[in-house]
């Protein structure tokens, strides 16, 4: 390996928005990130049923769909 041409590697601490905090390997010391394993909805099994909501409501507006109960 060449000398001096890497750079410096850390363990770098990552905080979420969420409160976690976990620790990994870097080249920068440390990281802020919006969304982790522990609060993103894929990972916890959570979706935001609202947004999914309106997004539906809004496509059968947009197509003419009605809901026949």
């Amino acid at each position: 390996m060449k000398a001096e041409i890497h750079p410096k590697y850390f363990q770098a601490k990552v905080v979420c928005n969420c409160g976690n905090e976990f620790v990994t390997g870097s080249t920068k010391e440390d990281i802020r990130v919006e969304v982790c394993s522990k609060c993103h909805s894929f990972y916890t099994g959570q979706q935001k049923t609202a947004a999914a909501r309106g997004a539906i409501e809004k496509f059968n507006r947009r197509y003419g769909i009605t809901q026949n109960n």
